[in-house]
């Protein structure tokens, strides 16, 4: 039964670990047989420690281990990502536990998720306080033979998450990076996340997903240069094996469905990887574009100076825009490097080299003070954002392919 359980869901493996939860009541019967066989090795003038008796849950294990490595033709391991576990149910599990209840009341709680309260580390709690001899009064020992057989109430099957990491561009000026949705309605149709991670759900069998990247933009700017890092956790996934040319035909294939977005880099890679994209959140530098406009006429020479500012410290005040989901605080960044392109009298192109984590579009704007210095106090004048590009992520990470 358990082998065409695993058989059926069709999992890519090469080994397996095995996991059983037994009816609760088997605690009580193996207390009551370990009592029973202390008596006897008492009687021949022997000393038995609990510990000295293997639980059948692990005699089980030895048991039914052979036999499916046997059927599934893989060995068992206990540090295997695949997970076969069976749940074990029996119809007499209150009528053999329900001594413990009136023994021990305060060890068993209703649960809103739970058929019973006798569930095995309640009736365990309950064998740690109740007496032996209040035990023996109330359970026979030896155990008596049970009425019915065990049922395989549930068996399933899990395979660690996969990760896939790589970089992405974004074109569009109205495509969020993650699902755009307020109080349950969805304002745009899709997103990067689900763009990239509809491809890799198909081809990897997944059950779900979890998406992460280095930094964000906002849904009207762009992603330029050689992109974002992006990392996608692949939870409980049937296929697992993918040679680099797959990869490279899956990338493709998110290449092709869209002119929104463009991946590249795509490869697999692991758990503790994923970190060295969060550490540079942070501490990274990030370059941008920014068309800017200006109320009051502006000449070549009225921004020229703006190229000669180096390392100009900000104080940014969280902006109005993201309070509703930043604690308010005072960010101090900064703004490495900034180099002006003038266009007319009313607009430029301002390009800038700054700390992860500078407000660009705040910076230009002021937001109402929140932002000091800003363009608008640098120029004497009012100054607003029409048009912002990430223009690079300075992460280095996941490594290049050859794409």
């Amino acid at each position: 039964q358990v082998c065409q359980k695993v058989n059926s869901a069709d999992y890519q493996f090469t080994s397996f670990v095995f996991s059983v939860s037994l009816p609760p009541q088997l605690s009580v019967r193996e207390r009551a047989a370990w009592l029973g066989v202390k008596q006897e090795m008492r009687n021949l003038g022997l000393a038995l420690a609990k510990d000295d008796i293997v639980q059948l849950k692990e005699a089980y294990k030895w048991i039914i281990h052979p036999q499916l490595s046997e059927e599934l033709g893989v060995p068992a391991d206990g540090k295997s990502l695949f997970e076969v576990s069976v749940v074990f149910a029996h119809p007499e599990t209150d009528e053999e536990c329900h001594f413990l209840a009136t023994a021990c009341p305060d060890c068993f709680k209703p649960a809103k998720n739970k058929q019973s309260v006798f569930t095995r580390m309640a009736v365990i709690k309950a064998l740690e306080k109740i007496k032996e001899e209040d035990f023996l009064k109330h359970f026979p020992c030896p155990p008596s033979s049970p009425k019915n057989l065990c049922d395989a109430l549930e068996i399933q099957c899990n395979n660690g998450a996969v990760f896939v990491a790589g970089r992405y561009n974004k074109y569009s000026r109205n495509l969020p990076q993650t699902p755009w949705i307020i109080d349950g309605e969805r304002k745009l149709e899709s997103s990067v996340e689900e763009l990239i991670s509809e491809h890799l759900m198909a081809e990897f069998k997944a059950d779900s997903f979890n998406f992460s990247s280095s930094g964000r933009e906002d849904v009207d700017v762009r992603t330029l240069g050689n992109g974002r890092p992006f990392a996608i956790e692949l939870v409980n996934p049937r296929r697992i094996r993918f040679s680099a040319e797959e990869m490279k035909r899956l990338q493709q294939a998110i290449n092709n469905s869209s002119d929104k977005i463009q991946v590249r880099d795509l490869q697999l890679v692991t758990r503790s990887a994923i970190g060295r994209m969060k550490e540079g959140e942070e501490e990274k530098t990030k370059t941008y574009s920014a068309l800017i406009w200006t109320d009051r006429a502006i000449q070549r020479e009225d921004i020229a100076f703006l190229d000669d500012i180096k390392e100009l410290k900000l104080d940014q005040k969280t902006p109005l825009r993201v309070l509703h989901r930043r604690p308010l605080a005072v960010r101090c960044r900064l703004i490495h490097t900034m180099r002006s392109e003038y266009i007319d009298e009313h607009h430029f192109r301002l390009h800038l080299k700054t700390q992860a984590g500078t407000y660009i579009k705040e910076f230009v704007h002021g937001d109402f003070g929140r932002t000091q210095p800003n363009i608008g106090s640098l120029l004497n004048r009012t100054a607003d954002i029409l048009e912002l590009d990430v223009e690079s992520v300075d992460v280095d990470w996941p490594p290049t392919l050859d794409n």
